[in-house]
């Protein structure tokens, strides 16, 4: 569909320059890098301001605006229970330091090395392998939300445009991210943290000149019903659903994921760590509730919209079934509503915000490939040198793969679905690896085994795999969900932990969290 946009010219102009800019520190930020510590960890000097900064950076990003607006579109008022949860976890991870501390006071620099001093090289090299496979994969569909973002939002309405968009895009982060290293996401995460903070409140004081709130409240009504604003019913969500979210964007986006755990390593020391998490609350919070009213907005106008409406909505006033046309309804809604030069502005920011998620996304998978599977491989002695040129290469290696998935990848689910189920491919066994790894004494090297290859469970929860196989709700009668499968799989790796360990103890018995037990100050 064309969609109506104030993109001009001028704001195009406003776009290159940023992206050239972006090019330019990465370019700079190079002399920075002297080993691998600098390179993938920043030579662990981040201070608190930095460190919330570059968190907040990379997990606001335009990715998330996109799989996040895309849930307050099809879910309504109920999709903030996602931000609720969120937000609170990581304030608990603060408060507490559970898992964030210890792990930092390991000197870790990766989860996966973490793994073999508790455990073995070869639970290291397993839990490596498995971690790249499921963060390349929960990357795969990133180029594409960017590209139909951009296309969307400018009126690039050539079929071919978002596949060159994403040839582009991808091009620009490898280029600066190999250059520049965790020097370059740090600098970068600065300038989009700051960019991408007044852009959003500048789309939500837009929206609602556009949409008011007795719009807003009508057409979640008429459209998702009593589901629309109580996640404990109707057909989106559900008590299992909220379950499963408090999991994955609570405790799992905070103090599991390695881009996130990536910032506790470079963190200047477990002080630094909790008031990171602290701090960081408020935008783990603010990145789903503000993504999601902007959602809620673009509902109710094309629920309004003559032109948008039988795009959006099916004949009965539901909203149509595919993901690929629910995620255009954010930029599309940006495009009408947004003026000429504040536009520009804000694509700047939103690119600003694709960018330094895939930076530190890249920098992430590419790193723990390099120090967590080759290098243990191949002996633990690798010189700095060869490792950092094939993390540069692995980089860019990512890359191509993240520009055929995104082309050839139908993901028949909500983004945000789609994420959690690759991501757990990795999470369920790291989360059970890594409390019963720094909590508990009898932990074994066979438990983390059997923990670790549980989460490749989690592929049953995508729809394509379900299809192949047979997990369809006419074979099975009943519907089999991301969350059954999350939840299931998750409650089955803990029993294989404490099953494994108790009936094959291993020699390393002291959790580490004991080892260290003193907070470095």
């Amino acid at each position: 569909m064309d969609f109506l946009t104030n993109f001009t010219t001028f704001d195009w102009v406003i776009v290159a320059v940023y992206l050239l800019g972006t090019v330019v520190i990465g370019i700079y930020a190079n002399r920075f890098v002297g080993d691998m510590a600098d390179y993938i960890v920043a030579g662990r000097s981040l201070k608190s301001f930095a460190s919330i900064a570059t968190m907040l950076g990379s997990e606001i990003g335009l990715v998330t605006v996109m799989y996040t607006s895309q849930k307050g579109f099809t879910g309504g008022f109920a999709a903030l229970h996602i931000g609720v949860v969120a937000g609170l976890a990581c304030l608990l991870v603060g408060l507490t330091g559970f898992i964030v501390v210890p792990l930092r006071n390991t000197g870790v620099m990766t989860i996966p090395e973490y793994y073999s001093l508790r455990f073995s090289p070869g639970v290291r090299v397993l839990g490596g392998v498995l971690l790249s496979v499921a963060g390349v994969l929960n990357m795969g569909v990133f180029l594409k939300a960017g590209a139909i973002f951009v296309t969307s939002i400018t009126g690039l309405h050539d079929p071919a445009a978002v596949n060159i968009v994403m040839a582009v895009l991808i091009s620009l982060v490898v280029l600066y991210t190999v250059l520049g290293g965790m020097v370059s996401v740090v600098i970068t995460d600065y300038i989009q943290f700051v960019v991408l903070s007044f852009g959003m409140l500048a789309c939500c004081w837009f929206a609602y000149q556009a949409v008011n709130w007795e719009d807003l409240v009508t057409a979640v009504k008429e459209i998702h019903g009593e589901g629309g604003f109580n996640p404990l019913s109707g057909e989106v969500f559900g008590p299992t659903y909220i379950m499963w979210m408090i999991f994955v964007f609570g405790i799992v986006s905070c103090a599991v994921w390695p881009t996130a755990v990536m910032r506790v390593c470079a963190a200047e020391n477990t002080k630094v760590v909790k008031r990171l998490y602290t701090w960081s609350s408020i935008g783990f919070l603010t990145r789903f509730i503000i993504p999601m009213f902007l959602g809620i907005s673009a509902l109710a106008y094309f629920s309004m919209s003559e032109h948008g409406h039988d795009y959006f909505f099916t004949g009965e006033g539901a909203v149509v079934d595919d993901t690929n046309i629910t995620m255009q309804a954010l930029p599309a809604f940006l495009g009408e509503i947004l003026p000429a030069g504040v536009i520009g502005l804000i694509v700047a920011g939103m690119l600003a915000a694709f960018m330094s998620t895939h930076d530190s996304y890249l920098l992430c998978w590419a790193s723990v490939f390099v120090e967590d599977v080759i290098n243990p491989i191949a002996g633990g002695d690798l010189p700095v040198r060869t490792r950092l040129l094939l993390a540069r290469i692995m980089i860019v290696v990512i890359g191509a793969f993240l520009y055929v998935w995104s082309v050839w990848y139908p993901m028949g689910q909500d983004m945000l679905d789609y994420l959690a189920v690759s991501a757990a491919i990795y999470f369920i066994g790291a989360f059970t690896l890594l409390v019963g790894g720094l909590y508990w004494k009898q932990a074994s090297t066979v438990g983390a085994y059997l923990a670790l290859v549980t989460g490749l469970l989690a592929l049953f929860g995508l729809p394509p795999i379900q299809q192949v196989v047979g997990l369809t709700e006419g074979n099975l009668g009943f519907k089999l969900t991301e969350a059954h499968v999350g939840l299931g799989a998750t409650a089955l790796a803990v029993v294989l932990m404490v099953a494994g360990s108790l009936l094959f103890p291993g020699s390393k018995s002291e959790p580490i969290y004991e080892l260290n037990v003193v907070d470095q100050e």
